[in-house]
């Protein structure tokens, strides 16, 4: 198996091409071989403000728009019980129905949702392209779900350089 990206855009400030879909599948790739995920489904949205200040706010108590957020199937909080896919594969195992079902599952790794149009805004700041930007967004929000973070100094130093090093090798330079 390999990463594959699901994607759905709910805004309409920017047209999300198939060739941009390439790239940020060319990015998943890259980050995923630098460390060392080879399998698993990413669930990217593209929104506007709006909708990702109502999430921010929902699920991270900030009433206002921010340009990502990261949301990892493997976080588990007090509430929530882990599912153990292996045991439920051995014991429905039975039947070549069951076998074919398990096979074509794909452990779904977590959502991305970024905002279009604070992207566009950021961009215009860094003075790079907007594909760059929603680039580096995926790929932010790719690390923090397999674990990075940058609460401190030495953290942001190593996840921005492993986003930098992803960007470099997907040929968008600032």
């Amino acid at each position: 198996m390999d990463l594959t990206l699901e994607w759905n855009s709910e805004q309409d400030v920017k047209e999300i091409t198939s060739e941009f879909i390439a790239k940020l599948e060319e990015l998943l790739r890259l980050a995923g071989e630098q460390e060392g995920v080879t399998t698993g489904e990413v669930a990217l949205t593209f929104v506007d403000d709006a909708a990702i200040q109502e999430l921010n706010k929902q699920y991270r108590d900030m009433d206002k728009p921010t340009d990502v957020l990261s949301f990892a199937m493997s976080e588990f909080g007090e509430d929530e019980i882990e599912i153990n896919y292996e045991a439920d594969e051995e014991a429905d195992s039975d039947t070549e129905e069951d076998d074919n079902i398990s096979e074509g599952f794909i452990e779904p790794l977590g959502d991305i949702i970024i905002s279009v149009p604070r992207a566009i805004s950021q961009a215009e700041d860094y003075g790079h392209s907007v594909e760059r930007e929603l680039g580096f967004l995926f790929v932010h929000g790719f690390l923090h779900l397999i674990g990075y973070d940058h609460q401190s100094e030495e953290e942001e130093k190593v996840m921005f350089g492993k986003q930098e090093e992803i960007l470099q090798k997907a040929g968008l330079t600032r």
